[in-house]
């Protein structure tokens, strides 16, 4: 269980608008690179996002991006940060290890899951650095009560991905969607 999501996402009593996006797009595979102008950093979830759940590599139909994200922000610029890989249930960070080195991109080792884990995401970029605000970070994900916030959270510009690799059907991804349209009714 992600305790973490759960009391910040009662932030949103208070401040729904905390996961709402600034960028939506249908897949990672359209994600635009670079994603903006004032960007230098990027931070990525993977599963359902850039990998299938659990799997510890690039989904074939994002490779080419992969590589393009990858020489766009080289180096310590592009951060995995997963609920999985590096996290507190990833026993000696095996998949963070094996992921880092199928992708060559770091994957951070955090002992809170997101959204809790943003201020050790600043100082990731911070110490190598890379930016000089958290408005120089964007956030790709797939979640909005994890991702998004977290990235709102941060000062960051959230990008949600809204159709993950796999199709998410759960009660709380039907939840999200629902009550991102209900604040973005316009969209």
């Amino acid at each position: 269980m992600n305790l973490s999501a759960t009391f910040n996402v009662l932030r949103l009593f208070f401040s729904p608008h905390l996961c709402v996006p600034q960028m939506t797009i249908n897949s990672f595979g359209q994600l635009p690179v670079p994603i903006g102008p004032k960007i230098k950093a990027v931070v990525l979830d993977k599963d359902n996002c850039f990998a299938f759940p659990h799997e510890n590599k690039v989904w074939p139909e994002y490779e080419e991006l992969w590589q393009k994200l990858k020489n766009t922000y080289p180096g310590a610029s592009m951060l995995i940060v997963s609920n999985s890989a590096g996290s507190s249930d990833d026993s000696g960070h095996a998949e963070a290890l094996l992921l880092e080195k199928v992708t060559g991109v770091p994957v951070l080792r955090h002992s809170s899951k997101k959204p809790g884990c943003r201020d050790q995401i600043l100082e990731h970029f911070y110490r190598e650095k890379v930016i000089e605000s958290p408005q120089e970070i964007a956030v790709v994900g797939d979640r909005l009560f994890t991702d998004i916030l977290m990235a709102n959270l941060m000062g960051s510009y959230p990008v949600w991905v809204k159709e993950g690799v796999k199709l998410c059907e759960s009660p709380i991804c039907r939840f999200e969607k629902i009550l991102l349209e209900w604040l973005r009714p316009e969209k």
